[in-house]
C-alpha cells in the first residue's frame, strides 16, 4: 500500500505528518481549509439560497465532483447540542419505566453507569479515530480498515438496518404519545404527519437535520434540568400541600420496596434498555465529517458526553428511582412505545404539578421525531459510505447539489410505513421483533469502534509512528477501548443469560431467546455475507495502512496550543480535560 509522501506532494506544502519536522514552505491552504479535510464548497457556495436549501428543482440535481462530497454545513454549537443531548429519546424517558419496573433503583443506575463508562471510552475512541482519518458517512470504515473487511461490511449494514428499524418504532411512539390527551384521532393519522415533519426536516439535508437536532436537544436538556429541580424539592418534602409529597421523602424507595427487583437477573434485564438509550451517542463522529471545522469542534464536542452521561442519564435517573417506586403498577408493561408509562410523568403526576406531566409528554414526543430524524440522518450516510466503498449499490453515491444523499435518504425513509402494521390487531408483536432487531445492534457498533482504536494503535506503533503524532487522544488511551470492550462483553453475556431464563421464571423458549438476542444472528449473516462477497478475512498488524487519507494538520498550531494550556494553572488544565 502507498505511504503518501507529505513532503513531495506541493498539495500537502507547508504541513506535516510529524510534530517535529519543520515548516519552511508557505501553506498551500488555510488552516481551516486544511484541518477540516472537508469537501470542495465552491458550488455550494455558488448557488442560490432556495437551491443551497434544497427547495428548488434545481437541487435535486447530481453534484459534480467526486462521490461522497456531502457538505461542511455544520458549526460547532450543532457538533456540541448532538453530543450532548442527540441521543437522549424514548429510551431514557419512556424505557426507564421498565428498567425501574424490573430492576429496581439501584439497578437502573448501576446499568447505565457500566453502559455510561462503556460509551464515555467508546466515544473517545471514536474521536481519536476521527480526527485522524476524516470519514465522510460511516465509522463502519475503521473496522474494514483495522479489522477485517468483511466485518466492516457486517457493521455498515448492520448501523443501516439498526436506524431503518429504528425510524418506525420511534414513528409509532410518537402516535402512541399523542394518544395521552385523548385526542380522538387514528395514531394512523399522527404517524402520518410526522413521517411528513421527517420528510421536511430532511429536505434542508445537513442543516435541517442540525437545527432540529440543536433546538430539540436544548429543549430536552432544560427539561431533565427542571425535572431535577424540582426532584430536589419533592425530596425535601416540598411538594403540594396534601399530596405525596407533602412531607420528607428522601430515599424510601430504595428501603421500602427496595433498592433491587429480582435480583441479578433483574440487573441483567436492563443492561439492553441502557443499550438502547444510549444508542446514537456515536452521530457525532458522522456528524463532524459535515461540520466546518472537525479537528477543531470535535474534541470540544467529544468532551460534552461525560456531562451528559452524569447530568443528564444517571442524575435524572437518581430522582426517577427516588421518586417512583419500582412495583408501581403503572410501570407494568410500559416497554418503549407507552408514555403514559413513563417514569418522568408518573412522578409528575404523583408530585400534584398540574400541567408538568403534559410538558413531560410534549418532550418525550419531540424527543421521539428527534430519534426519528437522527436514524434518517444516520442511516442514510453509512449506505452512502458503503456504497462508495461498492458495498451497496453504486446508485447510493448520488448526492444533490444541496449537499444530500438523494437515495440513501429515500431508502431509509422508506421503512416508515412499517409503523402502520404496528397498529394491527399482532402490532404488539411486530413491534417486539423490530425492537429485538435494534435492541443490541449499537453494542456490536461500539465493540467495533473499540476493538479498531485498540487495533489502529498496534499497526501505529508498528509503522514507526509515536502518539506525539496524534493531535487527539482518547483520555484513557487503549486502556479505556478495553475497558469499553470488556464491558460490552460482559453485557452480552448478561442479555444472553436473560434471554435463556427470561424474568418471571419463564420456562426457556426459542422465541423469548430470539426476542432478546435476534441482533447476533443478523450480524453474524451480514458477515458470512461481506466474506463471501469480498473474500477478505482478519488483517494482520502490517497489512494495516494508517497513511492513506491521514489528516495533515499544521503542528505549529498544535504545538502552540498544547503550550498555552501546560503553561495554565492546574485547576484550569483539569477543567480543559473535562470542557
Amino acid at each position: 500500500m502507498e505511504t503518501l509522501n507529505y513532503k513531495k506532494d506541493p498539495e500537502y506544502a507547508g504541513f506535516s505528518s510529524s510534530p517535529d519536522e519543520k515548516h519552511d514552505v508557505a501553506p498551500a491552504y488555510s488552516d481551516t481549509d486544511r484541518l477540516s479535510m472537508g469537501p470542495d464548497m465552491t458550488e455550494f457556495n455558488s448557488l442560490g439560497f432556495w437551491t443551497r436549501n434544497g427547495l428548488t428543482p434545481e437541487s435535486f440535481k447530481r453534484r459534480k465532483g467526486p462521490i461522497g462530497n456531502l457538505n461542511a454545513t455544520m458549526k460547532p454549537r450543532h457538533l456540541h447540542m448532538i453530543a450532548i443531548g442527540g441521543s437522549i429519546g424514548a429510551g431514557l424517558f419512556v424505557g426507564s419505566g421498565s428498567a425501574l419496573s424490573n430492576g429496581g433503583p439501584a439497578a437502573l443506575l448501576l446499568a447505565f453507569g457500566i453502559i455510561g463508562i462503556m460509551i464515555f471510552n467508546v466515544v473517545y475512541a471514536l474521536g481519536e479515530l476521527a480526527v485522524v482519518f476524516p470519514v465522510s458517512g460511516g465509522f463502519y470504515t475503521y473496522s474494514t480498515r483495522f479489522i477485517d473487511p468483511s466485518w466492516g461490511f457486517a457493521m455498515g449494514w448492520n448501523y443501516v438496518f439498526q436506524w431503518a428499524i429504528v425510524l418506525p418504532l420511534e414513528l409509532t411512539v410518537a402516535g402512541l404519545t399523542v394518544e395521552y390527551w385523548d385526542s380522538g384521532v387514528s395514531v394512523a393519522v399522527w404517524i402520518t404527519v410526522f413521517w411528513l415533519i421527517l420528510i421536511i426536516i430532511n429536505i434542508f439535508g445537513t442543516l435541517g437535520y442540525a437545527e432540529e437536532e440543536f433546538w430539540s436537544s436544548l429543549l430536552k436538556l432544560c427539561a431533565i434540568v427542571l425535572f431535577m429541580i424540582i426532584g430536589v424539592v419533592l425530596c425535601a418534602g416540598g411538594g403540594p400541600a396534601g399530596g405525596k409529597y407533602d412531607e420528607y421523602w428522601g430515599a424510601r424507595t430504595f428501603y421500602n420496596p427496595g433498592a433491587f427487583a429480582n435480583g441479578f437477573k433483574g440487573l441483567c434485564a436492563v443492561f439492553v434498555t441502557a443499550a438502547f438509550a444510549f444508542s446514537g451517542t456515536e452521530l457525532v463522529g458522522l456528524a463532524a465529517a459535515e461540520s466546518q471545522n472537525p479537528a477543531k469542534a470535535l474534541p470540544g464536542a467529544i468532551k460534552q458526553v461525560f456531562w451528559r452521561i452524569t447530568l443528564f442519564y444517571i442524575l435524572a435517573l437518581l430522582f426517577v428511582g427516588l421518586l417512583v417506586e419500582h412495583t408501581d403498577e403503572r410501570l407494568l408493561g410500559s416497554g418503549l412505545s407507552d408514555s403514559q408509562a413513563s417514569p418522568f410523568v408518573i412522578a409528575a403526576k404523583d408530585a400534584g404539578l398540574i400541567g408538568f406531566d403534559s410538558f413531560m409528554n410534549v418532550v418525550i414526543l419531540v424527543s421521539v421525531i428527534s430519534i426519528g430524524n437522527s436514524g434518517v440522518y444516520g442511516g442514510s450516510r453509512t449506505l452512502t459510505a458503503l456504497a462508495e466503498q461498492g458495498y451497496a449499490p453504486k446508485f447510493f453515491t448520488y448526492i444533490d447539489k444541496s449537499g444530500r444523499p438523494l437515495f440513501s435518504v429515500i431508502f431509509i425513509l422508506a421503512f416508515s410505513p412499517i409503523a402502520y402494521v404496528g397498529l394491527s390487531s399482532s402490532g404488539e408483536i411486530v413491534f417486539a421483533w423490530l425492537l429485538a432487531l435494534s435492541g443490541l445492534a449499537a453494542l456490536f457498533t461500539w465493540g467495533s469502534i473499540c476493538l479498531s482504536h485498540i487495533r489502529f494503535r498496534r499497526a501505529w506503533k508498528y509503522h514507526g509512528h509515536s502518539l506525539d503524532e496524534i493531535p487527539f487522544k482518547a483520555i484513557f488511551g487503549v486502556y479505556g477501548s478495553w475497558v469499553g470492550l470488556i464491558f460490552i462483553f460482559l453485557v452480552l453475556v448478561a442479555q444472553f443469560a436473560v434471554a435463556l431464563y427470561p424474568l418471571g421464571g419463564d420456562p426457556p423458549s426459542a422465541e423469548a431467546f430470539f426476542k432478546a438476542y435476534l441482533a447476533l444472528p443478523v450480524v453474524l449473516v451480514f458477515w458470512v455475507g461481506g466474506y463471501f462477497w469480498k473474500r477478505t478475512g482478519w488483517l494482520r498488524t502490517r497489512q494495516m495502512d494508517v497513511n492513506t487519507n491521514r489528516r495533515v494538520v499544521d503542528w505549529d498550531r498544535i504545538n502552540g496550543e498544547k503550550a498555552r494550556i501546560a503553561a495554565m494553572p492546574t485547576w484550569r488544565r483539569i477543567m480543559h480535560l473535562f470542557f
